[in-house]
């Protein structure tokens, strides 16, 4: 008898630990989303390689942006920054930003490699109840319930918008600009040449030497200074001599010519 009852026993108390594992199992943390990050080497989806300069590749992201709807907040020669809102509906907003960091090639010049994130913040609209109070005192202690309510945005989610079309889509309109953004092509190095000039051209051609620059000194100015002030001085007083002649020429003359014209009225 002793031992048809211990059976079922020791089977239930094996069961028992199995229960308890999977109820816990149950309640077990979920996986953080980092850790599906995998570091490959291979082709990145948040990047395209151009066949341009870095420059002319972020001018295009630029444009390309501006023409849909992006507000450029940051603009450098190899940083795009820009943003865009959205209103799904009455109670959420949702903003996307954009970064695009842009450099140098790796295999060619004049190529670049244009990195692409997007990250869409998402708020919500969160109203708040206030309620006060305020005592009267000539009615007693009566107190009069004063409510208020106030709307605020809150910020409830932030992700990086995954890979896929969307960045697709951005790249391509890239591509399109950078055809029509005014480029520039270098000169090949093998078709430059350059060749010295003789010396003798340069010190011997009166054309090309220069002319001294003669500099007076404080002494030799203030000499100069006196000597224009002298000849102002006799110019003066020679134009003084040359008036006061005149006006005794003139002086002189007139006695003389009063009596004719006294006779010629005479009857």
């Amino acid at each position: 008898m002793h031992t048809l009852f211990a059976r079922p026993i020791s089977r239930l108390s094996l069961a028992l630990p199995l229960l308890i594992l999977a109820a816990c199992g149950g309640k077990a943390a979920p996986t953080p989303s980092y850790q599906a990050e995998m570091f490959s080497t291979g082709a990145s989806p948040f990047a395209r390689n151009y066949d341009a300069t870095s420059q002319e590749t972020c001018e295009a992201s630029r444009r390309a942006l501006l023409s849909q709807g992006y507000m450029t907040t940051m603009t450098q020669p190899d940083t795009i920054d820009a943003t865009k809102n959205f209103q799904p509906s009455a109670d959420t907003h949702v903003v996307v930003s954009f970064h695009v960091v842009c450099t140098a090639g790796e295999n060619a010049t004049n190529t670049s490699i244009a990195y692409v994130n997007a990250v869409q913040d998402g708020y919500t609209l969160k109203k708040s109840d206030t309620s006060a109070s305020v005592g009267l005192s000539v009615l007693g202690s009566l107190s009069l319930p004063i409510r208020s309510n106030s709307d605020s945005m809150v910020k409830i989610s932030s992700e990086t918008v995954p890979a896929g079309k969307f960045y697709e889509r951005f790249f391509s309109l890239v591509d399109h600009y950078l055809k029509t953004v005014p480029r520039s092509s270098p000169i090949p190095g093998e078709n430059v040449s350059s060749q010295a000039l003789a010396p003798s051209l340069i010190l011997n051609s009166p054309d090309l030497t220069p002319i001294p620059i003669v500099v007076q000194t404080p002494a030799a100015s203030s000499a100069a200074r006196a000597t224009l002030n002298a000849d102002a001085a006799n110019a003066a007083s020679t134009a003084n001599a040359v008036s006061a002649a005149s006006a005794t020429t003139v002086t002189a003359a007139t006695p003389a010519s009063a009596p004719a014209a006294a006779s010629a009225t005479t009857p």
